[in-house]
């Protein structure tokens, strides 16, 4: 029998379709009964908002491929043409599919506690002429009528935003409705709340304006009215010409993103086929980008819902943070000096991380910091932190990341903000992403200078930190922080790619290295030894590494994937992929870290990075991939990578034939919920810190500089 070719597309599964498949189990978070109903009005805004970036994004993409007449086929074999009309038809099954649940089940279950959701005909004559009042005073003012004709082309509406249209009477018998549009005003409360008398009680913005449109249009028929939506192309074209600089390039593009084609349009399934029609000519949509939905439209807004204040039993049980420095010295480059800190977030807090920024910002021995940027929060204290350690005259050097989808406005606005305050911004490498998460702080001591650093999968913010699983090391290594300043170097000045003795770097080392320790282990499988890999991560992609993992397989290594998001991979396929298991865990919080395990002949390699099995992180990102040496913090990396493997209460598994199936649970057997688990964990490690405190710790490298 040949063997089959690891080319071979049916091997794979096309990457768009399995983005769908993950917010499909997404989806399924907000059907499920058993979770409260706050989280899952978040789901559920997050399933919404997950389309919105994938139109902008990826359906964008595929759209310009066919455009510019591209037919080569991906992995699975299917041209961008095909994927574009299998992705069209899932996403609009998921979005009707969305609608449906918060229409029949979750409004319905939310009015049992109190909190409605009314149309404008529900409501009473008193809140009726309330609601008028509030037109009259706060909204009509902020609203400009758009009346659409030969002399007035139709207006540039922001992607995303929520809009109504208007069919007025012809002026002339027998001629044509002319067409009109209102923007519902992005800066109301998309959700306006009702009297006190009323309870919790809401009507949508759009309803109101809706009900008045008579008071911008006097003396006019209209023959009709409905909310629609766009989706706009978001791609970044940051090409050279003209010698601009990056950050000059970046500005450009998001003006360009605000006018470029319309990729979706979204209306209310009430509308009229003549109304649709005139949007479609209007933005140059052919018919399957329109997507006819139940009202109302954008269902982002459940997460005001999922906000308000009170009503804590439809919620989570808060979140128990663990402090690893209670009862300790909170001076963190004395406690650092004694020991490393592996942080496991949300489980302990990111707290330490936005101490040691501060810290360094204050202290007079400190010399320089030195951090990569991602994404970080809005009032970031970590940035007030750079900014006073720069006023202070330290030398802050900071490598921001412009491009970071969907934040650049606000990355630039802080970025010209450190500027301002003396620190050295760097905007990355032109044409690579920075997606690494580095903070190397370099500090006088009496035995000379001392460099302490943070290196970790997730990015520096305080917020998501309560929300992503993350994993973070604070370490006073030799060896690590020796290769974290020759990573800085390397990208703000002109060097060759640095030599790293612990660290590996994308797009210089990091795929080499994951094929050279994939293909140790198929050898160690070949040899007749034990072999096994163990990997959690957001998306595998990448060809390459598939096949790898194929070849692996074969050979009879274990492999257990925890794959959240995006996977090629098609398990559980004979003779090639029979012992590799894919797994998904969609639950409270979003899995984001990044871990590697390697058995090694028992001489087993464990890894953390910020980087997924991706072709754009492998190959157009710059990405830290680190070693988990100390056995104390190996034992826990790995022991939180096996447990997902034992989650039957959130954990899907992947069939070869593309569908995700919940975990089964034997009868009997105790529901396991990892993210519960981990949480428990967490305190009862802290609990056993507290009673043996006073303990010396295992030593760190840090004799030297």
């Amino acid at each position: 029998m040949a063997t089959r070719a690891l080319t071979d597309p049916s091997l794979y599964f096309n990457r768009e379709l399995s983005w769908l498949a993950f917010n499909e189990r997404v989806l399924e978070e907000a059907a499920d009964d058993n979770v409260p109903l706050f989280e899952r009005l978040k789901f559920a805004s997050i399933v919404a908002s997950n389309l919105d970036e994938f139109f902008m994004v990826r359906v964008a993409g595929l759209m310009r491929d066919v455009e510019n007449e591209r037919d080569e086929p991906d992995l699975a074999g299917l041209t961008p043409l095909q994927q574009l009309n299998q992705v069209r038809e899932k996403a609009r099954a998921q979005m009707i599919a969305l609608r449906a649940l918060v229409g029949d089940r979750i409004l319905p279950q939310l009015a049992t506690h109190g909190l409605r959701w009314l149309s404008w005909n529900s409501l009473p004559p008193g809140e009726q002429a309330r609601l008028s009042a509030y037109f009259r005073d706060s909204v009509l003012p902020v609203l400009t009528p758009f009346a659409i004709d030969v002399s007035r082309p139709f207006p540039l509406l922001a992607s995303l935003s929520l809009n109504l249209a208007l069919l007025l009477e012809p002026e002339v018998a027998d001629g044509e409705p002319r067409l009109a549009v209102v923007q519902v005003p992005p800066g109301l409360p998309r959700l306006v709340r009702l009297s006190e008398s009323s309870g919790t009680a809401f009507v949508v913005l759009d309803d109101v304006i809706r009900e008045h449109l008579t008071q911008l249009f006097p003396g006019q028929a209209i023959r009709e009215i409905a909310c629609f939506r766009l989706s706009r192309d978001a791609e970044l074209e940051l090409d050279d010409e003209g010698g601009r600089t990056q950050l000059e390039l970046v500005e450009r593009e998001i003006r360009r993103r605000r006018r470029s084609d319309a990729v979706r349009l979204e209306i209310e399934d009430s509308a009229s086929a003549q109304l649709t029609s005139m949007l479609e000519q209007q933005l140059d949509l052919d018919p399957q980008d329109v997507f006819r939905l139940a009202a109302p439209l954008d269902m982002r807004v459940l997460m005001t819902l999922a906000e308000l204040p009170g009503f804590e039993a439809l919620r989570d049980p808060p979140l128990r943070q663990v402090d690893v420095l209670e009862g300790e010295s909170r001076d963190l480059f004395t406690v650092l000096d004694e020991r490393d800190l592996l942080l496991h977030h949300p489980y302990d807090d990111f707290d330490p991380v936005i101490q040691l920024v501060a810290q360094a910002a204050d202290d007079p021995d400190v010399l320089a910091i030195k951090q990569t940027l991602y994404r970080a929060s809005g009032g970031s204290p970590l940035i007030a932190s750079l900014q006073r350690a720069a006023e202070r005259g330290k030398q802050v050097t900071v490598i921001v990341e412009l491009t970071a989808r969907f934040d650049e406005e606000r990355n630039i606005k802080w970025a010209r903000a450190l500027e301002t305050a003396g620190a050295h911004v760097i905007y990355g490498v032109r044409g690579y992403k920075t997606h690494a998460k580095l903070c190397l702080i370099v500090r006088r001591s009496a035995s000379g200078i001392r460099r302490y650093l943070h290196i970790g999968t997730g990015n520096y913010n305080e917020r998501t930190a309560r929300l992503y699983t993350d994993f973070g090391l604070m370490t006073t290594s030799r060896a690590l922080c020796t290769d974290a300043s020759a990573v800085f170097n390397a990208i703000t000045g002109y060097s060759d790619p640095p030599r790293l003795s612990k660290l590996v770097l994308a797009p210089t080392g990091l795929r080499r290295r994951f094929l050279t320790l994939i293909e140790r282990e198929r050898r160690r499988a070949e040899a007749g030894e034990p072999a096994e890999i163990v990997a959690k991560m957001n998306s595998l992609t990448d060809g390459s590494i598939t096949q790898a993992l194929y070849s692996a397989s074969r050979a009879g290594v274990k492999i257990r994937l925890n794959v959240r998001g995006i996977c090629v991979l098609r398990p559980g396929v004979p003779g090639v992929s029979e012992n590799i298991e894919v797994i998904s865990i969609v639950d409270r919080f979003l899995e984001h870290a990044r871990i590697y395990y390697f058995q090694n002949g028992g001489e087993d390699e464990v890894y953390l990075a910020s980087a997924d099995w991706m072709n754009r992180n492998l190959d157009k990102r710059i990405e830290i991939m680190f070693p988990v040496e100390a056995d104390e913090q190996k034992r826990a990396v790995v022991g939180a990578l096996r447990a997902m493997f034992k989650d039957n209460v959130k954990a899907r598994r992947l069939g070869a034939d593309g569908v995700y199936k919940r975990v089964r649970r034997p009868k009997g057997e105790t529901p396991c919920r990892v993210q519960q688990f981990l949480q428990d964990e967490a305190q009862r490690a802290a609990d056993v810190a507290r009673e043996r405190s006073g303990t010396t710790f295992e030593p760190n490298d840090s004799s030297g500089i």
